[in-house]
């Protein structure tokens, strides 16, 4: 059985909530990774993120003046033009915004709300599924860790395993744990993360399932 943990909406990070954020690419697709792989999900992508991954494959996400401001409202229209009602809030680094406003947008529809986020900022917003995949460039915070359906973890190097293990250890008990190589990494760290969740069962094997399916 699946455990639901409590989700609770934290202040703004600052300034009150707004009614647009910066986007960079929405679309419709199917959820590639993690616990909800497979599943039909529409992605909004937000521009900003100061986490500066060096094998991130959207730093064009980064500059979060770069995207023009949308309505919240126009979002939800967009979401909602499509059948599935599950949607995916990422970036960049989606919490560096206030997201009240768009996940009560988004209930009000009556769409799940799913968030990707390395964890660096205070949770903002009311969450169906929260994904934390940290980052070694700026550290999660223990509280959105505690909150984390989904813990993450890219494996770059054999070294992360040990990085793995130190979040895992400050996760809930009801936290699905995840390892997923890292895309240009795949064909060297993929069997080693097999022989990894082999000895450690507590974990799971994640995919970019959605690059092999040629889907964005």
């Amino acid at each position: 059985m699946l455990h639901v943990l409590p989700v609770t909406s934290a202040p703004p990070v600052s300034g009150p909530a707004v009614a647009a954020l910066p986007l960079m690419e929405q679309f419709y697709t199917i959820q590639g990774e993690g616990f909800n792989a497979g599943r039909a999900a529409y992605f909004l992508r937000l521009g900003g993120c100061d986490v500066g991954c060096v094998w991130c494959d959207v730093k064009e996400s980064w500059d979060r003046d770069a995207h023009p401001r949308v309505a919240v409202a126009d979002m939800v229209a967009a979401v909602t033009a499509f059948p599935g009602r599950n949607v995916v809030i990422t970036g960049g680094e989606p919490l560096m915004h206030d997201l009240t406003d768009l996940t009560a947008a988004l209930h009000g529809a009556n769409c799940q709300t799913w968030i990707e986020t390395s964890g660096a900022y205070p949770l903002s917003g009311d969450w169906d599924w929260i994904c934390v995949s940290p980052k070694k460039f700026k550290a999660p915070l223990p509280e959105v860790l505690r909150q984390a359906h989904e813990l993450k973890i890219i494996v770059f190097n054999q070294s992360d395993f040990q990085w793995a293990e130190e979040h895992a250890a400050q996760v809930s008990e009801h936290t699905r744990l995840y390892l997923q190589p890292e895309w240009s990494r795949a064909a060297r760290m993929t069997p080693l993360i097999v022989e990894y969740v082999k000895q450690n069962p507590r974990w799971q094997v994640s995919l970019q399932t959605h690059k092999y399916l040629d889907i964005p």
